[in-house]
């Protein structure tokens, strides 16, 4: 494994700006390969340090953020399948505040496109919605390339521990007002 690890740095420090530059378009695709965003970002954090690590994750989340959202505009069967799992999972009249999303990214059981779509609903216009993105990928790039390198020595009840901190502190920043339309109260589809 160290003979593999240690090829792996030789081509990223030979690879000159190509490095970064397919490291960014990995993270910007990865979602099509079902590769989870954590993985991506621990492994930046280790190919390219921890600074430059950070800004290549926080590029490449950023373009992947674009290309979810022009998916979603372009293919409303895709937009209708997230919407109801996002009903079933997160609730039919519960928005997910930015801080909660950033939150809920940090436990890693928690699928990273649906928070992405919870952000979509809420901030359904382009400059908005990636700024909330933006916003709620800087902590989960942050902590997952610095932290990287520890969460594999993590026991079980740490990590149990830190998922539990998260879903409190994501319970304890969410919005208090829900404004539910008289027609949706009264709808009768579930």
């Amino acid at each position: 494994m160290d003979d593999a690890w240690s090829m792996l740095l030789i081509i990223v420090e030979s690879g000159g700006w190509y490095a970064p530059v397919f490291f960014i378009l990995f993270h910007v695709f990865r979602q099509f390969v079902f590769i989870p965003p954590a993985v991506v970002c621990i492994a930046g954090g280790l190919m390219f340090g921890i600074v430059p690590g950070i800004i290549y994750s926080l590029l490449g989340l950023s373009g992947a953020s674009i290309l979810f959202y022009f998916l979603m505009r372009q293919i409303p069967e895709m937009m209708n399948k997230v919407s109801r799992l996002k009903k079933r999972l997160v609730g039919r009249f519960r928005d997910l505040t930015v801080a909660q999303v950033a939150l809920l990214r940090l436990v890693p059981v928690i699928h990273y496109q649906l928070l992405s779509f919870c952000l979509y609903e809420r901030k359904n216009r382009f400059k908005d919605f990636m700024f909330a993105s933006f916003l709620a990928n800087i902590p989960f790039v942050i902590f997952y390339t610095i932290f990287g390198e520890y969460v594999g020595e993590f026991d079980s009840a740490t990590g149990l521990i830190l998922m539990i901190v998260f879903l409190v502190l994501a319970y304890f920043l969410r919005e208090k007002i829900i404004f539910i339309k008289w027609r949706e109260f009264f709808d009768s589809t579930p």
